[in-house]
């Protein structure tokens, strides 16, 4: 797949994890283009859930939606068993779910001054 191809699809992945996330009532919801900082991803989507229930049904939203839309699954799903946070690694796209608590600790959006 050429360049413009994979950052067409990467924004893709992108807006529909976005989308999935704001339509499961997830707060705070932001959609970071972090491809001039960094080798790691393109974009990162982040979002606050209301409980530790809430960031995996989040999750599970993203995945499902992802892959019935688009038909990709995440190549790595990290810290389900964790009380504050959940990381779904799109390659391109990286979705990080956070409870109020691990969003105020990572601080994600001020790591990446964005």
């Amino acid at each position: 797949m050429d360049e413009q191809k994979q950052q067409e699809l990467a924004k893709q992945i992108a807006e529909t994890a976005f989308k999935a996330l704001e339509d499961k009532k997830g707060m705070d919801v932001k959609l970071l283009y972090v491809g001039e900082q960094t080798a790691l991803a393109d974009y990162f989507v982040i979002a606050t859930a209301t409980s530790n229930t809430h960031v995996h049904a989040l999750a599970d939203e993203v995945e499902f939606r992802v892959k019935q839309e688009l038909s990709i699954d995440p190549s790595h799903i990290e810290g389900y068993r964790n009380n504050i946070w959940e990381l779904m690694d799109y390659d391109s796209v990286v979705v990080h779910i956070f409870t109020s608590e691990g969003r105020e600790f990572y601080k994600l959006e001020r790591l990446w001054n964005v």
